[in-house]
């Protein structure tokens, strides 16, 4: 059975940092592409940084210099790390699997930016 668990979600100033954290249970984590969406109430669910088993990064440009996605392959963990919050950034994060051909997703974390 493979679990996405996310956590480290809250509530942050602007301006301020978030380490969200994604681990997988179950075999092949490191030949994944693993990414993190996102989705603000009434939006759609939206890609924003990706990281292939090789470590090649991508990001969207309204995070590009702000965020950035890792992964730690012993611990079978994809990581976030969110600098310079701004209220836009308020949403649910997801993080995705891509194994194999078959789409995992975790259950998401809610991430508010506020004053």
């Amino acid at each position: 059975q493979v679990q996405l668990v996310e956590s480290g979600g809250g509530l942050v100033q602007p301006g301020g940092s978030l380490r969200l954290s994604c681990e997988v249970s179950g075999n092949f984590f490191s030949i994944a592409t693993m990414s993190w969406h996102r989705q603000a109430p009434g939006k759609q669910r939206d890609l924003f940084a990706s990281i292939t088993s090789g470590g090649r990064t991508d990001y969207a440009d309204s995070v590009k210099g702000r965020f950035t996605i890792s992964r730690d392959n012993v611990k079978n963990t994809v990581y976030l790390q969110m600098n310079n919050l701004k209220p836009e950034d308020t949403a649910v994060y997801y993080c995705k699997m891509v194994r194999i051909g078959v789409t995992y997703w975790g259950q998401g974390t809610q991430v508010t930016v506020s004053s």
